[in-house]
């Protein structure tokens, strides 16, 4: 009988409220209750309303308030995710300026494969220049650019709001550091204060395309020749939604957003799978040195997730039979980001950071490219530790897009795609942008900055090192289970230089060097 207690429950309370209640006028409330349970009982759409009038709706707002619950009242310091809670505690204490230190040891379980470790040195090293940065830019480029070791990874306008790209930008002018526009396009935003940029390009062009929505050389040009952009990037995939294009529906394209991306307001704005300016990866690295001589000699490198590891080879081979050299490469971790995507692709597509970061840092230096070819890690990073961890493992610089969103006031609501950011970081929504104050959050952007590479440089100097680019392979260790732990070298395979043009069958993956074409992305059979 209880799918029907609400009726004679709800009649009991109107007449007590109504006839006996302090206030006759009360029973106006309970009126529309009763109407609610009525509804609920006769409609067809949902059987647990239907069996339990109104009552079942108390399961919806139990549902809706369960993120907060958890996240506010249940969650313990290492619970939650993408990031738990002592991660995010740590940038907020960063950003704000605010004591980042723990006390009472490790909360981890340093017996278990959730703790790994750098090798500290009984000699540390003294004071060392920490104004250091990342030469990037080969023989090729004219106009190389100094990376610092922790930059804003690629987020575009129309994903964040205009104040949140603004604070971004305004934090990095600050800092001294870049900021990754995404593929959304160069917006005003963007330009305003004068940030450092590095301009991605995705498929859609945005902001360099033809009517077609191909890609426009005049127009590319225009751009790419501004002092503030200082590199170029081209976006293969990224590690939310790897191989996945995207649609931002037309109700979602205003008049600045489609002025940013160069497309029609209010009509859909399509970023397809694949490149239409390249389909081999000869014809990848012609496209980059074509860019290179447009943008006026600046840096072009790529961001892919790696996927078919022959594909990340036939780049390689690409490279070494024509000459042409990219600056760069970012590795994006499968860990995600910013955007929302798929759950199937979200979950089970793309190779984690650690592994694609180490698979290419093994193709450049197989193939002599190391030197010539920067590297760059993005995926996950929040603190010095992590910085250290990707240098290890053949990262040049890191790049961040989540922390830098948890420096600006993100609560990791995960409300990203559905324009409802509390904070306004993540909504187009004036409304709710109106609680993020530009100044005072670009203030924090450059504070978490500061304090991470500060970490980055104290861990290193502990570990008796005089900079982050020495740290190597066996300076890292994690567990293999609770009783054997051994060094990242002796746990993943790290080539030496020159090995894959040398003796490719003497590696693990010389099935897929041999897989690999510089004439083409599909696999040799």
């Amino acid at each position: 009988m209880l799918r029907w207690a609400a009726f004679p429950v709800l009649i009991a309370a109107a007449a007590f409220a109504g006839w006996w209640g302090p206030a006759r006028w009360t029973l106006l409330l309970w009126i529309p209750l009763l109407l609610v349970a009525f509804y609920d009982a006769v409609q067809r759409r949902h059987s647990l309303r239907r069996n339990f009038p109104l009552i079942a709706r108390i399961r919806w707002l139990f549902e809706a308030l369960r993120p907060f619950l958890y996240a506010y009242v249940v969650e313990s310091p290492l619970e939650g995710r993408p990031f738990a809670r002592s991660e995010r505690d740590l940038i907020y204490a960063r950003a704000k300026g605010d004591l980042d230190a723990h006390p009472f040891g490790t909360e981890l379980d340093v017996y278990s494969d959730e703790y790994e470790w750098m090798s500290h040195s009984i000699a540390p090293a003294m004071e060392s220049d920490r104004t250091q940065r990342v030469a990037v830019g080969g023989s090729q480029c004219t106009q190389p650019y100094a990376a610092a070791l922790l930059n804003i990874s690629a987020m575009s306008f129309g994903s964040l709001g205009a104040k949140a790209i603004e604070a971004l930008n305004l934090g990095a002018k600050l800092g001294d550091f870049y900021h990754d526009t995404g593929e959304g396009g160069l917006s005003p935003y963007h330009r305003l204060h004068g940030g450092d940029i590095v301009w991605e390009l995705g498929s859609g062009y945005f902001g360099c395309r033809d009517d077609a929505g191909h890609f426009d050389p005049v127009r590319f040009q225009d751009v790419a020749q501004s002092d503030q952009v200082r590199m170029i990037e081209i976006k293969l995939s990224q590690g939310a939604k790897p191989g996945h294009g995207g649609v931002l529906p037309g109700p979602k394209v205003s008049a600045e957003i489609a002025a940013t991306r160069g497309v029609i307001e209010g009509h859909d704005c399509i970023s397809p799978a694949a490149h239409s300016a390249f389909a081999t990866p000869v014809e990848l690295v012609e496209w980059a040195a074509r860019l290179r001589e447009l943008s006026g000699g600046k840096p072009v490198g790529i961001k892919l997730c790696v996927g078919q590891p022959h594909e990340i080879y036939a780049v390689m081979k690409a490279m070494i039979e024509t000459g042409i050299r990219l600056d760069y490469i970012v590795v994006d971790g499968a860990e995600g980001g910013t955007g929302a995507a798929p759950v199937e692709f979200s979950n089970s597509l793309g190779m984690p950071l650690r592994e694609g970061l180490i698979f290419v840092r093994n193709a450049l230096v197989g193939c002599g490219l190391k030197e010539e070819v920067r590297l760059a890690a993005s995926g996950k990073v929040h603190s010095g530790a992590g910085l250290a961890v990707n240098c290890a493992l053949g990262a040049d610089w890191s790049n961040a897009a989540r922390a830098f969103m948890f420096s600006l006031g993100c609560v990791q609501s995960l409300k990203c795609h559905t324009d409802e950011c509390p904070t306004g970081v993540a909504t187009q929504d004036p409304g709710r942008q109106r609680g993020l104050v530009v100044e005072d959050k670009a203030a924090r952007v450059r504070r978490f900055q500061a304090a991470t590479v500060s970490a980055l440089w104290d861990i290193t100097a502990a570990m008796g090192l005089d900079t982050p680019w020495q740290i190597q392979p066996h300076h890292l260790s994690e567990r293999l289970n609770s009783a054997r732990s051994d060094s990242i070298d002796r746990i993943y395979n790290f080539y030496p230089r020159g090995v894959l043009l040398d003796d490719p069958d003497s590696v693990r993956s010389a099935r897929y060097w041999k897989m690999a074409r510089a004439g083409s992305f599909r696999a040799a059979l």
